[in-house]
This record gives structure tokens, C-alpha cells and sequence, in this order.
């Protein structure tokens, strides 16, 4: 645990000064590439990848890192799982809800997690048997068992419908509460307990596993939407969760 707490402490480090990188970039026009997925990129995620794996090499000599940007590097089983930009789409627009994701896995299972809003000057951060925490303030799942009285946000909206439309059909009318969403900081909102579920859709590792450190470490629950833990393998359909019951209903909802 003191190991992790250490490297946790160095990673939240690390990020603190790869955001400024990505907010040098913010909302002056940088240039827009497209990756052979279609997705964008800009130079901000590469100078920002980059920044993090520099502070990953100081702090954790020969280490092995996968990025978003510059994928595999390093030996060993145990891996540092970059994400520089999570929402390049909303960064591009000036929207202050991309995020930054930097996560810790031994034997293929996330152990530590941090998911900076560089704009917004929030840092969520956790990890296995140390809690949760943002702005080191400590954080925590709400108590919410009941579907019907969930505060749910649906991230990737337009996949969901186009994809499994019959899914969606039941998700907007789930809930007491419904957001429309995308990206990391709906599961922020889920470990801080402002939010109670998010079902995600068509996600990588790089953007799930940091991402399901947090949430567990806040006492909260993240899987595929088979109720399977996540690992490299998954298949990118997630689901956040506050509590067990609150779990169990939205994996009944989403194989109906």
C-alpha cells in the first residue's frame, strides 16, 4: 500500500504539469489531424503524451507505458496506461470537460487511477485500498440502490442509437434524472457521489481503466456490460455504478 501511495502521489505530479501543456493549447486553434479510426487528434495530445511519459521515465526508470498517442513501451507485466486528452472532440471545441487520464495496472488489472479536468482544476485520484480523493479531499459513491431514482448519464449517445437502438430506447427513459454525455468526467461525478451510473459505450483501455481505479477506489462499481471485470481485453461497453443493486439493474437494462 505505501508503494502505491507513493506512486500515486508521483503520478498526480506528473499530471499536474503535463495539464499545463494541454492548457497552452486550449482554445487557440490547434491544428486537427485525423487517426485512421476517424477520430481526431491534435498536437496538444502529443505534446501532452509526451510530457507524461518523460515524468513517467524520471519517476519510474524503464517502466512500461501505453499511451493513446505513441502506444507500447518498456518491458515488464505492469504498465502505466496514458490517455493525454480524453475528449479531444470537446477540447477542439473549447468545452472545458476534456480530461486527462493517467492509470497504474498490475497483472492486467488497474490499481491506481487519476482523472485531471485541467481546465476545469480538478484532480480525482485513487486507488486499491487507499480511497478516493479530489482535490485531496476525500470523495465517495452515494448511497443509491434504485434505478428509478438514479441520477444516470448516458455517454456516447449517438453510438449507443446507432448501434443498439433498442438499448437506448430504454435508457432515456431510465432513471429519475438523465444527462447526455461523453468521456471521463461523468465517472468523476459518479466517485464524488454527484452522480449515481453512467453506461459508456465504444471506449479503449486507456480511457476505461484509469477511469474504473477512481470509481472503485470511491467505493463505487465499473465493468463491462456483462458485469465482468475490465482489463486490456474488454470490449469498451461500460458500466459505473454508485452501488451493487444499482449495478445489477442497469446490466438487466442493457441485455433486455
Amino acid at each position: 500500500m505505501t508503494d502505491l501511495k507513493q506512486r500515486l502521489l508521483k503520478a498526480i505530479g506528473i499530471t499536474e504539469t503535463a495539464a499545463q501543456v494541454a492548457l497552452g493549447h486550449f482554445r487557440n486553434s490547434p491544428d486537427i489531424e485525423t487517426k485512421a479510426d476517424q477520430s481526431p487528434v491534435t498536437i496538444a495530445d502529443k505534446e501532452t503524451e509526451t510530457a507524461i511519459r518523460e515524468g513517467l521515465a524520471c519517476a519510474f526508470p524503464g517502466e512500461a507505458i501505453f499511451g493513446e498517442e505513441y502506444g507500447h513501451s518498456g518491458e515488464g507485466q505492469d504498465m502505466w496506461i496514458v490517455d493525454p486528452i480524453d475528449g479531444t472532440r470537446s477540447f477542439i471545441t473549447g468545452l472545458p470537460l476534456f480530461g486527462m487520464l493517467l492509470g497504474y495496472l498490475r497483472g492486467n488489472r488497474p490499481q491506481l487511477g487519476i482523472i485531471r479536468m485541467p481546465a476545469l482544476g480538478e484532480v480525482y485520484a485513487g486507488g486499491v485500498g487507499i480511497g478516493a480523493t479530489c482535490n485531496g479531499d476525500k470523495i465517495g459513491v452515494s448511497g443509491c440502490k434504485k434505478l428509478a431514482k438514479a441520477r444516470l448519464f448516458i455517454n456516447e449517445g449517438d453510438k449507443i442509437a446507432a448501434e443498439v437502438p433498442e438499448v437506448f430506447a430504454g435508457l432515456v427513459q431510465a432513471g429519475e434524472l438523465r444527462r447526455m454525455g461523453s468521456d471521463c468526467y461523468p465517472h468523476a461525478l459518479v466517485a464524488r457521489g454527484l452522480a449515481d451510473a453512467v453506461v459508456d459505450f465504444d471506449l479503449q483501455p486507456y480511457d476505461y481503466l484509469p477511469v474504473s481505479a477512481v470509481v472503485e477506489a470511491a467505493g463505487g462499481i465499473m465493468t463491462d456490460w456483462q458485469g465482468q471485470p475490465l482489463d486490456m481485453g474488454s470490449d469498451g461497453r461500460t458500466l459505473t455504478a454508485a452501488t451493487p443493486e444499482l449495478h445489477a439493474a442497469l446490466i438487466e437494462l442493457v441485455n433486455a
